[in-house]
Parts: C-alpha cells; structure tokens; sequence
C-alpha cells in the first residue's frame, strides 16, 4: 500500500499552507510546507551575506545548508543545521530572498529531493508552486489555490497587522504582482497549474469552506 498524497498549488497569498495545515489535520496527514523549506534555506543564505543575485554563492551555499521538517506536538517545525528557524522565517526580507533564491536550480533540486522523500515515508498534503506539475507529479489529488491579487494583498496585510508589524497595503499588493510574475516566468520548475490539477479560486470562500471542499475531494479520491 503506498502513501496518500495532495499536491496543492498556488499563488503567493492564496491562503495554501493555512488550508494545508488544516486539512492535514482533519486527515491525519502530515503537512508539508515546501515554501518554509525555500524561507530556512533563504535565511541561511541571508546569514551568510550573500545577496540574491549572486547566483555562485548561493549554489556554493546549498551545500552547507540541510533543512529538513519534523513534527513535535503535532506542529510542524522547519530545522536548519537542526535549529528550529519557524519564528525566523516569516518577514518580507526571508520572503524576498526566498522568492529569488528559488529560482536558482540547484536550490529547487535540493529541496524537490528532500520533498520526495518525505512523500516516500508519509501520508501528505505539500503545498508550494510547482508540486503538482513537477514534485510529485504522480500525487492523488492535485489543487490549484488562487485568488484575486487584491484579495491575497489584504489576506496578507490582515495577517502582519494582527502580529504587530508594521506594512503597507500598496506595498504588499506590488510585491505579490511581483511575485506572480517571476514565479510564472521562471525557466525551471515554474508556478504552473498541473493539467490534472482541479482550479479552485477561494476569493470569495472563508477558510473552512475552502477545506471542507478539498476534504470532499480527498474523500472521494480515496473510494
């Protein structure tokens, strides 16, 4: 019997890893997050001084970087060199240099590596741009999450206001455009959706809705 597993995609801020999260726990799956795998790995690089275009430094980087998740208390916790970096790799510098260090193919083949192994192990639900189309392309169920750019703008404004940090609306819809456009446009495993994968746009969805629904589906992919 091999393991079950959901491949969800999808733009920056279309709300993936807070409907991954629950819908592996209403599964009883384990939640693999690939954009915190692509954050650790951009914080390692930050660390070091290397700037994102130095495209060199960062491949030469890779090697001294082993970020892997586990599961304590039932979250899931993203290690680097076996320290816990989940309260370190959420502000707007690790997301910047997350998104442009991705691009690089050695950082990618790096990390689908690391991916397919934890698939190989467990039941998942993994999230992240390119899952469906090219990280595991064989998964049970694929999803392509989106929404409206201004609707993922003010998700993640909402987001960093309720924790006290201090953004701007404008900023943050110009950076997603941003985002959308290099990560559409990349040469190497870009945010494409998988021609298996089922379109879902949850613009107008609450959360509970948009996991409701792929649990259904889930489900149904099960019988």
């Amino acid at each position: 019997m091999g393991y079950f597993s959901i491949a969800l995609d999808g733009p920056a801020g279309a709300g993936k890893s807070t409907v991954a999260k629950k819908l592996a726990t209403k599964l009883g799956y384990i939640y693999v997050d690939t954009g915190a795998m692509y954050r650790a790995m951009a914080l390692h690089f930050i660390r070091n001084g290397i700037s994102a275009e130095d495209s060199g430094a960062i491949e030469a980087a890779c090697e001294t970087a082993d970020v892997t998740i586990t599961h304590q208390n039932g979250e899931q916790v993203v290690l680097l060199n076996g320290e816990n970096v989940n309260g370190l790799i959420r502000t707007e510098e690790v997301s910047q240099m997350a998104s442009i260090s991705s691009a690089n193919k050695q950082v990618r083949l790096k990390m689908v590596e690391l991916q397919r192994q934890l698939a190989k192990q467990e039941n998942v639900v993994m999230d992240g741009r390119d899952i469906g189309s090219y990280v595991l392309p064989d998964a049970n169920v694929k999803v392509f999450l989106t929404a409206s750019v201004e609707v993922r703008a003010k998700r993640r404004y909402d987001e960093q206001i309720a924790k006290g940090m201090e953004c701007s609306l404008a900023e943050i819809e110009e950076n997603i455009r941003e985002r959308d456009y290099r990560d559409s446009h990349r040469e190497f495993a870009p945010l494409v959706q998988a021609e298996d994968a089922v379109l879902m746009d949850n613009s107008d969805m609450t959360i509970e809705e948009n996991v409701e629904k792929l649990y259904e589906m889930c489900m149904s992919a099960q019988n």
